[in-house]
């Protein structure tokens, strides 16, 4: 089994660039690729960024180069750094680990105010 702990959510100004971070735990004993979703009220789940073992990264197309996905020091855990924060960007995010199957964290809450 693999645990996931997200932290970093809350409130930010528009503008502003809030820092998430993902680390997993348990069975990880490689380095496995991880991603970042995000789920808006009424709306489905939908990919935001992930980053492979050999860190490449995809990014999805409404990021427009205002997120970057990036691993840390400690193995498999993942920051996602967030500029240029909209309304639109309010959201829980969510952290997953891809293994022979997929893990999720419980999710953060990222409030972008106008």
């Amino acid at each position: 089994q693999v645990q996931l702990v997200e932290s970093g959510g809350g409130w930010a100004a528009a503008g502003g660039s809030p820092r998430l971070s993902c680390a997993a735990s348990g069975d990880t004993f490689n380095m496995n690729t991880m991603a970042w979703y995000r789920q808006a009220p009424g709306n489905q789940r939908e990919f935001v960024a992930s980053i492979t073992s050999a860190a490449l990264t995809t990014y999805a197309d409404f990021v427009k180069g205002r997120f970057t996905i990036f691993r840390g020091n400690v193995k498999n855990t993942i920051f996602l750094d967030m500029y240029s924060m909209n309304p639109e960007d309010t959201a829980v995010y969510y952290c997953k680990f891809t293994d022979i199957k997929d893990y999720w964290g419980q999710g953060t809450q990222v409030t972008v105010s106008s």
